[in-house]
């Protein structure tokens, strides 16, 4: 470990000052904290197929589209799932794909460099199933390639094994347009009409275009995929129309006043695909309204424009709030005043999908964006639940209302394992993760340590009352869930650092006594992954290689999950890694920029572990703060 500089009181409170008044800063006048959602280049690229594909691309600012594009191109050619990860095919693809729509010749430089870097790693043939699914549209891949999901896969109903309602919630909100344009297997034109035939490798006269075969058990869904075909070729698809028309009405349905779909752009996208392949008008107030939801999830600068996969104003909130307060500021500060009734005004009071396999529960709950009133989670919900609890409203009896309506939801969202997933119950039927078109493994969405530990570090921080054996079956849920080595893994948060943070958080303040082997342990494996600038830092590549857990550059926010994670610990055991602690501490210190603010490249949310990755551009703003705040309350520095 190398030498740093002592922390002092005084330094520490100078940090804390100028990250508060940053924060503050940044507050909208209506009360909310809201900062940019960025993913990889795929969701700007497929918002500019999908306006090719309307023919509405010409309303839109999209040759800055292509500044944008072109300036995420690395040195090696390709584009990143995550930064530095090297680049990725898929991504990359479609890229190349978006910039070829927008009229850059192949002949390009960038063109040119990134086709190499595509051939070299198998060309379009070796890309994901719905990369291929994207080219499908436009006549650059062949339907034959793709999957059939028939449509009376909507008529099933909740009780039969297999349902829609057993997909995770994005996947649902993803596949049922899906039944729709899968069926019609559309070829659009576009302007300019586009081939990206110098993207395979093998030739693309010589490209096969059919699932890929596993040589396993797998293998029977490539079967019943054929069958699929056949019936279709023949068409004798059974209640195809009937499918078909539910599918609609589903989407119809779902769909919000604002225009968005479940909050995300896949599922955004997908439902204007289904609309345009139901000839649907552009000028109707259904795809109107579809359009401008995207449009909302846009960022524009004087140059470059590019798509959010989602927006994230509940939860920015409810954790800056949280890190204000650990900082220091009143309970009854005006913005956090401002900001917790903006948070009580975004409770969802309606059933939504979560109700189909959860019959007890009552509507309580928050979502992750403005609006989404289909799909509130549970960890968001923990999360403004504390960010309430800890400040002072004007209106007190109405908050203990609304945060008891949502311990009350929270605790009938508990699954059978013990823990807690983010939006439903239950939905744990892993093989759906090897359908043909499931190669992203996302399908699912079962209970998890992080999530878990957010509500039990809701109920044991604010000591809140839930059933005893709930909370004895989610600890014991936690407790199996760690690892060999003392860690956990994390499921939205990149990833062994942040689970491990979590569970330590939410098993120290609610269980201290009775597992402190386990919160030793966890606080023992944090020591041991300090990197020797007295931060941490973990790469997104611990998903596919266990053996990376917790190793990585250092970032502002990992360096802060590592801090709360083991100042809890202490608080629990009365053994604090002291030198760990203050060699953290200095680090965030160290690296906090003039303004208040820290700055890290790294992606450390998670979407789909080793699939899609997230960097929250706030996290590395609240989470350091909340670190300092919670380190001079202990009465580090001094």
């Amino acid at each position: 470990m190398q030498t740093q500089e002592r922390v002092t009181a005084s330094s520490v409170a100078r940090a804390i000052a100028a990250s508060q008044e940053y924060l503050l800063s940044m507050q909208n006048p209506a009360g909310y904290w809201w900062a940019e959602l960025e993913s990889n280049v795929t969701m700007t690229a497929e918002a500019v197929l999908l306006h090719k594909i309307w023919g509405t691309d010409q309303e839109r600012p999209l040759q800055k589209a292509e500044v944008y594009i072109r300036s995420q191109q690395r040195s090696h050619g390709g584009w990143e799932l995550f930064y530095g990860d090297g680049g990725e095919l898929s991504t990359s693809v479609e890229a190349y794909m978006a910039l070829k729509l927008l009229g850059v010749p192949e002949t390009d430089a960038a063109m040119q460099r990134a086709r190499a870097f595509i051939l070299e790693r198998g060309g379009i043939s070796k890309s994901r199933i719905f990369t291929k699914f994207h080219l499908a549209l436009i006549g650059c891949y062949d339907w034959r390639g793709i999957p059939s999901i028939p449509p009376w896969v909507m008529l099933l109903p909740a009780t039969f094994p297999v349902n829609i309602y057993e997909m995770s919630s994005w996947a649902r909100g993803s596949t049922v347009p899906l039944l729709i344009v899968f069926d019609r297997k559309p070829v659009f034109k576009t302007n300019p009409g586009i081939t990206l035939d110098e993207l395979y490798a093998e030739g693309a006269d010589k490209a096969r275009f059919e699932l890929p075969s596993n040589s396993d058990w797998t293998n029977l869904f490539i079967v019943l995929d054929d069958a699929f075909k056949l019936a279709e070729s023949l068409n004798l698809v059974p209640f195809r129309e009937q499918g078909i028309k539910a599918a609609e009405q589903w989407i119809l349905e779902r769909q919000e006043a604002t225009g968005d779909w479940g909050g995300i752009i896949p599922a955004m996208l997908n439902s204007l695909l289904a609309l345009r392949c139901l000839d649907y008008d552009a000028a109707d107030p259904i795809v109107e309204r579809g359009l401008q939801a995207v449009d909302r999830f846009a960022m524009e600068t004087e140059d470059t424009y590019r798509v959010q996969p989602c927006v994230s104003p509940v939860w920015d909130t409810a954790l800056v709030m949280r890190s204000l307060v650990d900082s220091g500021l009143a309970a009854n500060h005006p913005a956090l005043v401002r900001g917790g009734e903006w948070l009580l005004s975004k409770q969802i009071l309606d059933y939504g999908d979560w109700a189909i396999k959860n019959r007890q529960g009552k509507p309580g709950a928050w979502a992750f964006e403005f609006e989404n009133r289909f799909y509130p989670d549970v960890d968001d919900s923990a999360v403004v639940v504390m960010a309430l609890e800890a400040v002072q409203l004007p209106n007190e009896k109405l908050k203990k209302a609304a945060i008891a309506r949502t311990v009350n939801w929270i605790a009938s969202m508990q699954c059978k394992a013990g823990g807690w997933a983010a939006f439903d119950v239950d939905n744990d039927q892993n093989w759906l993760n090897y359908l043909p078109y499931a190669d992203l493994k996302a399908m699912i969405d079962p209970n998890t340590a992080d999530v878990t530990a957010r509500v039990l570090e809701m109920l044991g921080r604010y000591n809140l009352s839930m059933d005893a054996a709930r909370v004895e079956s989610a600890i014991a849920y936690l407790n199996r869930e760690q690892e060999s080595e003392g860690c956990w893994f994390g499921r939205w948060g990149v990833n062994y650092i942040y689970g491990t943070s979590g569970a330590l958080t939410a098993l120290s303040a609610i269980a201290p006594q009775t597992h402190q082997l386990s919160i030793e342990r966890g606080a023992a494996w944090l020591v041991s992954c300090q990197n020797a600038d007295g931060g941490w830092g973990e790469t997104c590549r611990s998903y596919n290689d266990p053996a990376l857990k917790g190793q990585g550059n250092s970032t502002a926010s990992q360096t802060a999950w590592a801090l709360i994670g083991l100042m809890a610990a202490g608080e629990a055991t009365g053994n604090f890694a002291i030198e760990a602690i203050e060699q953290g501490a200095s680090y965030l210190l160290e690296t906090q920029q003039s303004d208040g603010s820290w700055n890290e490249a790294e992606f450390t949310g998670t979407g789909f572990p080793g699939h899609f990755y997230l960097k929250y551009h706030l996290y590395q703003q609240h989470f350091p703060l909340t670190a300092l705040g919670r380190y001079q309350g202990l009465g580090f520095g001094h």
